[in-house]
């Protein structure tokens, strides 16, 4: 057995930062997809970025890992997705759906260049962080990794203006400055938690705004392709209105998981992995009989989903005077797929446009026209897709639906164009098209 190391599970080294270097154009707090995103953006932009990361490269994330078309015109602007291509993945050009009854339908993509993939988060976090390290340290700025920070450091002439953040690495405490600070560091980002309790006072966790999921991946589950094909979400008896979810990442292994609201959750008085294994152990017993669990694989996490709020701005708060959240951070999360990443990309592509464009003084106006920029493009999106989650709660209409869809070529059609299209969505929740496709 070979002992080299494959690319993800080497260190990614960072040159140190001198004693006297404390002021940045932009500081991003969190190394996931939207922090690195940004800072690739920023850097290309010739913006001096400092980059810190809680952890330490190589590391894994949990997560469905599906990366959808939109995510991938991003990934081509920043030369990354060829880099992609080569690592381990799984091609998908089709969705399935299964009702309570066992009935499937399966959706084609249509559209070639919105077929997606499945990466593994562990090997498709590294390719974007060290991309955006190798990207901000040639253009002057600098990637702290195992940098934990404490607080952020406020503008003592305006006490609302975020100026910059107070933090540790290993031992050592350090503080930097920036025009702006970029909260990308997820559910538990320390610039959002300071933003919508110290600053907004909005209650950080509404649990029918948050999902939960679990993740376990498997090798040898039944009926799966080794390089392209499907990947599957299942509505079970005892999960609905949260969905089951087998994703191939290839060379035989697939990403299995589940995903509901914190709301819906609280109702059910089970644990996440309980309700894994009574799915795989009950009624998926068949296509799991000789598939092996992948050891120490199984994790829990939660994220902030993009559906709309009742307030003038739809979204959660996602700027300050001095700073902004982007991805998890900001509730950009499809409250249907549970999908993130291409919203998390898209942020961060309108942050540092919109830093460009404020830079001298990034206050609330700023803030906020970014935040509405976001809504315009992904308003529609956000909240068909919460309205279609909520569908999903009547067990009667899923069964009824999938049943439908797969003798109807008409819904078929839809639910293809939907993967795809804001305006196809929409359909889907039109209660006039429903009627006239599930009755006639």
């Amino acid at each position: 057995m070979s002992d080299k190391l494959s690319f993800w599970e080497k260190e990614i080294l960072t040159k140190k930062i001198p004693e006297t270097e404390n002021k940045f154009d932009l500081i991003i707090v969190g190394g996931g997809p939207a922090g690195s995103a940004a800072a690739c953006y920023a850097a290309d932009e010739g913006l001096k970025v400092l980059l810190l990361e809680k952890d330490t490269y190589p590391r894994d994330k949990v997560c469905g890992d599906a990366v959808g078309g939109k995510a991938l015109k991003h990934l081509q602007e920043l030369n990354i997705l060829e880099k992609l291509k080569k690592s381990p993945h799984f091609v998908f050009d089709s969705v399935i759906f299964s009702n309570t009854k066992k009935e499937e339908v399966r959706v084609d993509i249509k559209d070639p260049e919105a077929v997606g993939y499945v990466y593994p988060r562990i090997n498709f976090d590294w390719i974007l962080f060290s991309e955006a390290t190798r990207k901000i340290e040639n253009n002057g700025g600098y990637v702290i990794q195992n940098f934990r920070v404490s607080k952020l450091l406020i503008d003592e002439k305006d006490d609302e203006r975020i100026i910059g953040v107070k933090g540790k690495c290993e031992t050592v405490e350090k503080e930097f400055l920036a025009t702006l600070t970029i909260g990308a560091g997820g559910v538990n980002c320390p610039v959002a938690k300071t933003l919508l309790t110290e600053i907004n006072h909005d209650d950080f966790i509404k649990k029918e705004h948050w999902s939960t999921a679990f993740r376990q991946y498997w090798k040898n589950v039944k009926n799966v392709d080794s390089e392209r094909g499907s990947i599957e979400f299942h509505y079970v008896e005892g999960v609905i209105p949260g969905y089951f979810w087998i994703f191939p990442i290839g060379e035989n292994i697939c990403n299995v998981g589940l995903g509901i609201t914190l709301n819906d959750l609280k109702n059910k008085e089970v644990k996440l992995k309980e309700l894994q294994n009574y799915i795989i152990n009950e009624k998926f017993v068949d296509r799991f009989a000789n598939a092996e669990l992948v050891r120490d694989s199984g994790k829990g996490w939660q994220l902030p989903l993009g559906s709309p709020r009742r307030s003038k701005r739809k979204l959660r708060r996602m700027f300050g005077k001095g700073c902004l959240l982007i991805g998890d951070s900001g509730s950009l999360v499809d409250p249907f797929t549970g999908e993130g990443i291409g919203n998390a990309l898209l942020s961060a592509k309108m942050a540092i446009k919109h830093y460009k464009m404020n830079k001298n003084n990034f206050d609330l106006k700023a803030g906020e026209d970014y935040q509405k920029e976001i809504w315009e493009i992904l308003g529609k999106e956000l909240t068909n897709s919460f309205k279609i989650q909520n569908y999903t709660r009547k067990r009667w209409l899923i069964d009824w639906f999938i049943g439908k869809a797969k003798n109807k070529p008409e819904l078929q059609r839809i639910l293809s164009e939907s993967l795809t299209s804001k305006e196809a969505q929409q359909q889907l929740t039109s209660p006039w098209l429903l009627f006239k496709n599930l009755v006639f």
